[in-house]
Parts: structure tokens; C-alpha cells; sequence
């Protein structure tokens, strides 16, 4: 199946999903009481209900074509992936704007941070494949200066995305619990240090391991880059998330580490 049919066939499972989607938040937000009154308001339930739909549909199509703008390379990757995300982010707007009638633009732009920070993760995922993809050539050429001490310079490709995971990942999560969370702050007290963070630390942890084996600058460069944000978005009495992190990701890369020893025998 050529690159176009696959598209298609994507953005139309993406598209029925996000009119089934739609068709589930009808009744919370156009409903009466709800978020999407006033658009019931100018057009009708009929036509507030078109245009809910509509964005729903358009956004699950452009979600099941994620995948498709990353899988090219160079200039082009760029190019696609900027056009889709700026697609991907009128969407939406549109949709929190018309649809769930939020004004605030510190709100409208916390959204579209935490949709920037997922397509930062995948642009870094791709840089760091391209990284190793070259070193991997460079080793068959026997052009490689061979391991540093500590793995430092095989650790240094990962440094943008520990700075994602360490530094703003925490900060996000401390303003989405700050700007919708009243009492308990679920997300960044709970969620994000005991689930998101750990989950990080070793699947990030287990990459650089299976790439270039054991890296234990990696686990340490974190736990030390989070001190100061733990200290910005909590209090000294988060300090101990950074082992949350670091912890995991020795794990990971040790785990890492072994399965290389062990595909490359």
C-alpha cells in the first residue's frame, strides 16, 4: 500500500473516530448548562452541532496522519511536520474556542504548549535516530574515535530530550494542575512524578543503553537537572523526585545495555 492510500485510509479512521467522539460530547457541551452554549446560541443546536462535529472529525483525521509527515527525511521531514502541527493546533483553538468557549489566552496557549511538547518529543525521537544512524555508519567505515570515558559523548544526543523530560515536562504539568486543578493537584503531585517521570526515566534510559550500552551520566545528569525544577515548581520536599527519575533510568539503561551485549553476540 503506497504512501497515499495509507493516508487516506488513516485519515478516514481518524475522522470516524473524532465523529464518534463528537457525537459523545454533544450532549455535555451543547446540552443545556454546557461549555458550547453560546455557539447553540448563534447558530442553533443543529448548526453548533455541524460545527462540533466537523472539528471533531477534522482533528481525528489529522491525529491518524501523525505518524505520516515523520517519516520522511531532511528538508522535507521539517517541513511537513511544521505544516502538520500548525494544522493540528488551528484545529485546536477552533475546537476550545467555539466548542468549549475558552477565552483566556494563558489557557488557549497552556494547550497548545502541551500539543508543542508532544510533537518536541517526536522531532527529538527522529534526531536522535539520525545521530546514531550516522555514528552507526561512521563504526562500519572505521571512522569512529571509539567510546569516551563514562560514554559522556555518547550521552550528549540525549541532553535535549532530558531537558523535555526534566525541565519542561514538570513545569507543564505544575501549571495544567495550577490553572484547572483547585484543590488536589492530581496531575503534577501525583501522575506525573509517580507514573510519567519513572516511565520516562526508563524507557529513555533503556534507548541510550541499547544504542551505545551502559551510559550512567545519563541517569545522573538527570537527577541533577531536576533538582532546581523541583525546587521552582514544588518545594524542598519534592527534591526526591529527581531519584524518581534517575532511578528508572538507571534501571533502563543498564536493561539497555544487557540487550545490546545480547544482540550483538
Amino acid at each position: 500500500m503506497n504512501e497515499r492510500r495509507t493516508g487516506v485510509l488513516l485519515a478516514a479512521l481518524g475522522g470516524l473516530a473524532g465523529l464518534l467522539l463528537g457525537a459523545v460530547l454533544w450532549g455535555p457541551l451543547l446540552g443545556e448548562g454546557g461549555a458550547g452554549q453560546p455557539l447553540v446560541l448563534a447558530l442553533g443546536q443543529g448548526g453548533a452541532g455541524v460545527v462540533l462535529l466537523a472539528l471533531c472529525a477534522a482533528l481525528g483525521a489529522t491525529v491518524g496522519t501523525a505518524a505520516l509527515p515523520f517519516a520522511g527525511e531532511g528538508p522535507a521531514l521539517v517541513v511537513r511536520s511544521l505544516a502538520h502541527f500548525a494544522l493540528t493546533a488551528l484545529e485546536v483553538l477552533l475546537l476550545l474556542r467555539l466548542c468549549f468557549q475558552v477565552k483566556r489566552p494563558d489557557y488557549l496557549a497552556g494547550w497548545l504548549g502541551i500539543l508543542a511538547l508532544l510533537y518536541l518529543l517526536v522531532w527529538l525521537g527522529r534526531y536522535v535516530g539520525w545521530y546514531w544512524e550516522v555514528a552507526d555508519l561512521r563504526r562500519r567505515l572505521g571512522l569512529s574515535p571509539g567510546p569516551s570515558p563514562l560514554k559522556w559523548r555518547e550521552t550528549l544526543p540525549y541532553l535535549p530530550l532530558l531537558a523535555l523530560i526534566c525541565v519542561a515536562a514538570p513545569l507543564l504539568a505544575r501549571w495544567v494542575d495550577g490553572t484547572f486543578v483547585v484543590d488536589v493537584p492530581v496531575f503534577s503531585g501525583l501522575l506525573f512524578p509517580f507514573a510519567v517521570l519513572p516511565a520516562a526515566g526508563f524507557c529513555s534510559g533503556f534507548s541510550l543503553g541499547r544504542r551505545a550500552g551502559f551510559c550512567p551520566l545519563y541517569p545522573l545528569a538527570g537527577g541533577l537537572l531536576y533538582v532546581p525544577v523541583a525546587l521552582i515548581a514544588y518545594n524542598h520536599t519534592a527534591l526526591f523526585h529527581s531519584l524518581l527519575f534517575a532511578l528508572p533510568a538507571l534501571a533502563g539503561n543498564a536493561a539497555g545495555g544487557a540487550w545490546r551485549r545480547v544482540k550483538r553476540k
